[in-house]
């Protein structure tokens, strides 16, 4: 009977190391695409389009942080129970957020109506006055009007005169 091949992984990290590595590496991502966001969007094929700093329409990327606003007060309402011993700490982070979020959120939607601004086309009716012909063309008009019989008014629209 052949023996087992050697395990190259002897030993298996922990669900915390990894973790912790998942936490290294958004770091150094984050600090990539902030140092140097045109060679990043460059080397994907994307010019000029990824990320908020040199987007040219920044709308996705505002929508894209009102996303991750969303998960860090959902992470942050976990500590704001009255257990926490930081709890005052955890309160004013959670409200920092808040108001960033809030931000983010009226920028997004700021963004979003001007770009349907933008693409609507809204028809000139400058030239029109709303009448169907000019005020001297239908000045009396309605001069020779009478309430029909059975067509019930009040009296101050009632011709003068009438007792119906």
């Amino acid at each position: 009977m052949d023996p087992l091949p050697r395990n190259p992984f002897p030993r298996r990290p922990s669900a915390r190391a990894v973790a912790r590595g998942l936490g290294l590496f958004s770091l150094a991502l984050g600090a990539a695409e902030v140092l140097m966001p045109q060679a990043i969007a460059r080397a994907l094929g994307m010019p000029g389009r990824a990320g908020l700093l040199i987007a040219g329409n920044p709308r996705f990327w505002v929508w894209k942080r009102v996303a991750g606003d969303a998960l860090d007060l959902s992470v942050l309402a976990g500590a704001v129970h009255a257990a926490n011993p930081h709890r005052a700490t955890a309160l004013a982070a959670f409200a920092a957020v808040a108001g960033v979020a809030a931000l983010d959120l009226g920028c997004a939607r700021a963004l979003q109506a001007e770009e349907r601004r933008r693409t609507v086309r809204w028809a000139d009716y400058g030239d029109r006055s709303g009448w169907p012909r000019e005020a001297e063309a239908m000045r009396g008009a309605a001069a020779g009007f009478e309430t029909p019989r059975d067509m019930r008014a009040p009296q101050a629209l009632r011709p003068y005169g009438t007792l119906h």
